[in-house]
């Protein structure tokens, strides 16, 4: 797995998270009730702002995020597909915050669920040592059980002292933040739709279709992005992404990401180990991979 898949694997987590955090995200995603399924332009335009909206209001309560997840990676042109299940933590500690997902079983077509374990923790370089190396920034830590190895990804390089890098807001460099991203920003990337459920389907989710605009700096990896949120809780239950991979092929065989949340745990208290890691006896050296200085980037 390359430094880019691995560190998008990562952050579409974090990302899907942050999405829509609200606990009174319900009364601004219900979209009004109308017979007319054709409603105006700005009515439709109303309806996505107010949801909007709302998430900027509440993200900057968050303190703490921990969920099941099931990650399900499909690939329709190789008729593969891989579903891993784990735990993700997120939490504001200080000036800064920490990121941490854990996988713990995959499950791969019709073979039986194994156990699989993989590791991802996002935190500051102060954390980290090395006898050869000073580690400053934001740094993604990736624990392969299987290979038995650890790699070091620099995310961001360090900023001032007094303001550490968030991983929210490193994440917003990657990915469209819902309820961080300023909407007109958010709109200049994408065209932002509320999807009427089907009146057979279920009736407790409220469906955001993410279109990539074809000048958006997203254009080279999504095609689109859907989110469910839960209109009980208020929360992200399900994200979809269509990946421009492979780039030869039709829509329907490029790239899935389907992610789920379940049971999460909003703002409680989570003790400061869970984000603490050891490499275990026996790994090789981590591999540490710098991001490029600036004389060398394109």
């Amino acid at each position: 797995m390359n430094k880019k898949i691995v560190i998008k694997a990562a952050l579409v987590l974090l990302w899907t998270v942050s999405t829509c955090w609200a606990s009174e995200c319900k009364r601004a995603c219900e979209c009004p009730k109308s017979s007319d399924t054709k409603q105006p332009v700005e009515e439709k335009t109303n309806a996505v702002d107010t949801v909007l909206k709302q998430l900027n209001k509440k993200t900057s309560e968050l303190m703490s995020y921990q969920a099941q997840i099931e990650y399900n990676f499909i690939q329709p042109l190789l008729e593969s597909e891989k579903l891993q299940k784990g735990v993700f933590y997120y939490a504001k500690l200080g000036k800064g915050s920490k990121l941490r997902l854990n996988f713990q079983t995959r499950k791969i077509e019709d073979e039986e669920e194994e156990k699989y374990v993989e590791e991802y923790i996002v935190l500051d370089g102060a954390y980290l040592s090395h006898p050869d190396y000073q580690f400053e920034g934001t740094w993604l830590v990736h624990i392969d059980y299987e290979i038995e190895a650890v790699k070091y990804y620099q995310l961001a390089e360090a900023k001032e002292p007094n303001k550490p890098v968030d991983v929210f807001d490193l994440v917003s460099r990657n990915f469209p933040m819902l309820g961080f991203t300023k909407i007109e920003d958010l709109k200049k990337q994408f065209e932002v739709t509320l999807v009427e459920q089907k009146k057979s389907g279920p009736e407790d989710f409220i469906q955001l279709h993410l279109k990539v605009k074809p000048n958006s700096v997203y254009k080279d990896d999504y095609i689109s992005i859907d989110f469910w949120i839960d209109k009980k809780l208020g929360l992200p239950a399900k994200i979809v992404t269509v990946s421009t991979e492979p780039a030869t092929e039709p829509i329907e065989l490029k790239d899935i990401s389907e992610i789920k949340f379940l049971k999460p745990k909003v703002n409680k208290r989570m003790d400061k180990k869970v984000f603490e890691f050891k490499i275990p006896k026996g790994f090789d050296e981590p591999e540490i991979i710098p991001l490029k200085k600036k004389s060398e980037r394109k």
